[in-house]
C-alpha cells in the first residue's frame, strides 16, 4: 500500500473538472531500445483521479528472442521461457489501460513499445492519452538534479527497492505521481498531456541471435548494439528553401523533429521521406521547419531554430502539411 509523504502536498478542495477520472502508471522492461526490441515484462497501477492506488497487475513476456541487457533487467532466457507471449496477456493489459491516461517517466518510450506489441498483434492498445512525468516536473519546477526516475523518487522521499523491475519501478513512479499530481491540482497547472495514436501499419525486421559466450551468456549484445543503425536514402530533390506560413511544403525541403511525438517517430519520418522530404538530424541555416509539440522546451533543437529563424510547427500542423506537398520544381 502506498503511504502519505511527510513532503506530499495536500489533496486541494476543488479539483480541477478538467483532469482525468483515472490513470494507468506503466512501466516496461524490454530488450533493447530499438523498435524491433520487445517487452518481457510490464506492470500497471491502477489510480483513480486524484492519485489514489486501485489496484496492480505485473507479468513476465516471453519475447521469443534473445533477452537482451541481462546485467539491467535480470531476466534471462531461462526465467522468461515459460513466461506467455504477449498476444496471451494483451486483453488483460488492455482491460487496466483501458479508459485511463498513461503514466510513465519518458513515456513515449513506454507508450511506443506498448503499441508496436499491439500492432504486432494486430490490435490496438486502449490508450488515447500518455501523461510523462519528465514533463510534469518540469510544468512544476521540481528542483531535481537531473530528470532520472531515483532523483523524483528521491524528492518525495519514496523508496525503491528493486531499480529495472517493472513493478517496483511502477510503484515508485505511482507514488512519485501522486504527490506531483496534487501539487499540479493545487496549483492549477495545466497537465502535460499527448494524445497516443495506436499504429495501424508494422512490419517486423529480422532481428539476428546473439551469439553467447559473454559473462551473462549474451555476449553479443553491447550497449551500442541496442539500436541498429537505418540510413535513410539521400533526398533526390533540391532543398527550395524555408517553409514559409500559410504556403505548403515543397519536395526537397530539410525537415528536423523535436522532442516528444503522438505518432511513432520513425514512422512520422518515413511519411516526410515517402512525401519528398530531407529528414534532418539536426538544425542548421539550411533548415526549412522544425517539427515539435513544446516550442518553449529549450531543446538545443529549438533554441537554434529561434537563433536561425526556423520555422516551427507541432505535429498536428506537420500532419496536415503532409497531405499537399508540392511536387520539386522541374
Amino acid at each position: 500500500m502506498l503511504e502519505d509523504r511527510a513532503t506530499a502536498v495536500s489533496s486541494p478542495t476543488q479539483w480541477p473538472a478538467v483532469y482525468p477520472k483515472g490513470y494507468a502508471v506503466v512501466d516496461v522492461e524490454t530488450t533493447g531500445l530499438a523498435r524491433d526490441d520487445r517487452i518481457i515484462s510490464a506492470a500497471v497501477y491502477r489510480l483513480d483521479e486524484r492519485g489514489e492506488v486501485e489496484d496492480h497487475w505485473y507479468t513476465l513476456v516471453n519475447p521469443e528472442r534473445d533477452p537482451g541487457p541481462v546485467w539491467i533487467h535480470g531476466l534471462t532466457s531461462e526465467v522468461l521461457e515459460g513466461a506467455p507471449l504477449f498476444a496471451d496477456v494483451a486483453e488483460e493489459f488492455a482491460a487496466r489501460l483501458d479508459g485511463r491516461v498513461l503514466v510513465a517517466h519518458n513515456a513515449v518510450f513506454d507508450w511506443q513499445m506498448i503499441a508496436r506489441e499491439y500492432a504486432r498483434a494486430r490490435r490496438e492498445a486502449p490508450v488515447r492519452q500518455r501523461l510523462c512525468t519528465i514533463a510534469l516536473s518540469k510544468e512544476l519546477g521540481l528542483p531535481l538534479p537531473n530528470f532520472k526516475l531515483e532523483s523524483l523518487a528521491a524528492h518525495y522521499g519514496v523508496v525503491q527497492q528493486r531499480a529495472h523491475h517493472a513493478l517496483d519501478d511502477a510503484r515508485v513512479l505511482a507514488e512519485a505521481f501522486r504527490p506531483s499530481l496534487r501539487a499540479a491540482a493545487a496549483s492549477g497547472v495545466r497537465l502535460p498531456l499527448l494524445e497516443c495514436r495506436p499504429l495501424t501499419e508494422w512490419s517486423d525486421r529480422p532481428v539476428p541471435r546473439q551469439s553467447t559466450g559473454g559473462p551473462d551468456g549474451y555476449g553479443g549484445y553491447r550497449q551500442s548494439s541496442w539500436r541498429p543503425s537505418r540510413k535513410r536514402p539521400a533526398c533526390p530533390y533540391p532543398n527550395p528553401g524555408r517553409y514559409e506560413d500559410g504556403k505548403h511544403l515543397k519536395q526537397g525541403m530539410r525537415v528536423a523533429f523535436s522532442g516528444d511525438t503522438s505518432t511513432d517517430r520513425e514512422l512520422l519520418e518515413d511519411r516526410a521521406t515517402e512525401a519528398g522530404l530531407h529528414v534532418a538530424s539536426s538544425i542548421s541555416r539550411l533548415t526549412s521547419l522544425l517539427v515539435t509539440n513544446d516550442p518553449d522546451s529549450g531543446t538545443s533543437k529549438v533554441v537554434k531554430a529561434r537563433q536561425f529563424g526556423t520555422p516551427i510547427v507541432d505535429e498536428a500542423a506537420f500532419g496536415q502539411l503532409l497531405r499537399d506537398v508540392e511536387p520539386a520544381d522541374g
